[in-house]
């Protein structure tokens, strides 16, 4: 169903007015691209890049991407599009310990979904795959590293960690110089070397850089760039037992791939003296070209009643708090598609909240508007009852059954209406009758009259009930003038107007009623463990009963249930002919209520 407006203009903020100036100032224009990442020789056979910017999506392949992610994947691969320019898909593998292909493949997944990829078109028709990885750059890394060894701003330290964070002194107190500060190049070098060549245990040393243990970030004292670490890679195998450290390659990456706008998150603010130190040494060295890449820093999402840490995150996963990555409750990608959240949802969240240099709070009630106005104008239209009680219209003929017709969509007349069968049992909702009604309760009743949607005004008569005083069975006839769509429809003026489903032609459905994962905006906060904000009615799974068409659905197909909210056909449980459905979102917010 398509039902797509125009495209909406993207909103200013200071990044696009960064990337405005730089292109009005041609900071770029006579930047070179070898049509692959390199080093400057390399570079320097290509052509004038025509990509007018260059930007990178960079995530670590050692967990699922979240909400978070979505806000930078729009932010990068949008401003590329935009601008004429090149956006990289680009894995930050540096840690091998804590990275999988599960998570490479998750990765690629999901940044598709949004709607990206990574395959563009150069100006004479061939085609540039720009997916990388940084394992793929570990020879240049060690390279440079050996570069800066040879300049005397690099060397290798033996002191202990606890020695190292002794000496790195504090926010208020200058480092110590370590005692293997002053060894000389060809010593270092050949240590290093001999690290390389797995001559040494793990953590035994580090190669630091040679900066300022005197400077006041503290960022800058002298910073670790490479480590001895004896794991197994998923890119590069066992070829290294020494690995960079990600403030290190990061740089490098960019650099590598020409790119223009490095944009990250404010974590990384006090990290970028380090980042122009080093672009601006391997450049003086010759290895990389200028312009250097420069990095920009934007404020992290901060979305109330989830966690966004990796740590947390995989703590819930390995817990079993949850199902998986891609329980419908958590906030990652995986589970939010499972979920019922659509892309342009999300593209529409991103727009809304904006980019900016501050750190706030975005209300999570947002993102659930987002993709409510998002689904209102896409998902097709079903009746379900999901707490349901049997409504008999007594004179009504025994084994008959009727068509009504129902609006596919109801803002969208032009695709059509679908048949829903009416029949002399039928399920409402228990809702929809009380015995003795309270004060302003227009619905079912002994005596009152509602109109069934899409079929006849019925004048309710009696109810059954169980043992326990339950209702099991309302009674009522109907008045066979007074049907939808004919002339009679409103002959009889009633207040009421209930949906219903024909028992006799319901798809009984499992339904999972999903909610937030946590009870407090903050999970965690103050001294608590986050575990202990886990909302324990995060999921209900009732039956319901579904009108018969419900039953095609295929896993991924969302609707709206009228009345309830949005709901999608799970991906992973549902089957050709039985479809589970997870409610994706509320017609309208009722958490606070």
């Amino acid at each position: 169903m398509s039902t797509q407006k125009e495209p909406i203009p993207a909103a200013s903020n200071f990044i696009r007015a960064i990337v405005d100036r730089d292109l009005t100032e041609e900071k770029y224009a006579e930047k070179k691209w070898a049509g692959t990442p390199g080093d400057a020789a390399h570079h320097a056979t290509g052509q004038t890049d025509f990509a007018k910017i260059r930007t990178r999506f960079p995530p670590e392949p050692n967990g699922y991407l979240h909400i978070g992610h979505a806000k930078s994947v729009f932010l990068n691969f949008g401003l590329a599009r935009d601008y004429g320019g090149i956006c990289h898909m680009r894995f930050d593998d540096t840690n091998p310990e804590k990275e999988s292909q599960e998570y490479v493949d998750s990765i690629t997944e999901m940044v598709r979904w949004l709607g990206f990829d990574w395959d563009n078109t150069r100006p004479d028709g061939s085609k540039e795959d720009n997916l990388y990885f940084a394992s793929d750059y570990f020879d240049f890394m060690y390279a440079a590293a050996e570069a800066l060894i040879q300049r005397g701003q690099a060397y290798v330290d033996a002191q202990s960690a606890d020695e190292m964070r002794i000496n790195r002194g504090t926010l208020t107190e200058p480092g110590k110089n370590s005692p293997f500060r002053d060894r000389s190049a060809e010593e270092n070098l050949r240590i290093f070397r001999e690290m390389r060549d797995g001559k040494h245990a793990d953590g035994s040393m580090v190669l630091r850089a040679k900066i300022d243990m005197a400077s006041p970030n503290i960022n800058m004292r002298d910073p670790a760039i490479y480590r001895i670490r004896r794991a197994h890679h998923h890119n590069t195998g066992d070829k290294w037992c020494i690995y960079p450290m990600y403030t290190f390659a990061h740089p490098i990456e960019d650099a590598l791939e020409t790119i223009t706008h490095s944009i990250c998150t404010l974590e990384f603010e006090d990290q970028r003296p380090f980042y122009d130190w080093l672009m601006d040494n391997l450049a003086d060295a010759g290895m990389i070209n200028k312009p250097v890449p420069y990095q920009y820093e934007f404020a992290r999402l901060n979305l109330t009643y989830v966690v966004l840490s990796k740590r947390k995150l995989i703590q819930l996963v390995e817990e079993k708090h949850v199902t998986g990555w891609d329980d419908p409750r958590l906030p990652t990608l995986a589970g939010a598609r499972r979920r019922g959240y659509a892309p342009e949802g999300f593209k529409l969240f991103t727009d809304r909240i904006g980019v900016s240099k501050a750190d706030s709070w975005i209300e999570y009630s947002i993102l659930e508007d987002c993709m409510r106005e998002v689904l209102n104008e896409s998902a097709p239209r079903k009746i379900g009852v999901l707490d349901p009680i049997k409504l008999v219209i007594d004179n009504y003929p025994e084994g008959q059954d009727e068509d009504c017709y129902a609006p596919n969509h109801p803002q969208n007349p032009e695709l059509g209406k679908r048949v829903v069968k009416l029949s002399k049992e039928l399920w409402i909702e228990r809702e929809d009758f009380m015995e003795e009604p309270s004060k302003g309760y227009f619905r079912l009743f002994p005596g009152n009259m509602v109109r069934l949607r899409y079929g006849y005004v019925v004048k309710c008569l009696s109810c059954e009930k169980d043992a326990a005083g339950n209702v099991t069975t309302v009674h009522c006839e109907y008045l066979p003038d007074t049907k939808s769509g004919t002339p009679g429809a409103d002959s009889v003026k009633v207040k009421g107007n209930i949906h219903w489903v024909s028992a006799n032609h319901a798809y009984t459905a499992e339904i999972r009623l999903y909610d937030r994962l946590f009870k407090d905006p903050h999970p965690g906060s103050g001294d608590k463990d986050f575990l202990d904000d886990i909302n324990p009615d995060s999921v209900k799974v009732i039956t319901a009963q579904l009108e018969q068409s419900a039953q095609e659905a295929n896993p991924g197909d969302s609707y709206q249930f009228e009345r309830h909210g949005y709901f999608v056909a799970d991906r992973k449980d549902s089957v050709a002919g039985k479809p589970v459905f997870n409610r994706t979102v509320t017609l309208k917010d009722t958490w606070q209520k």
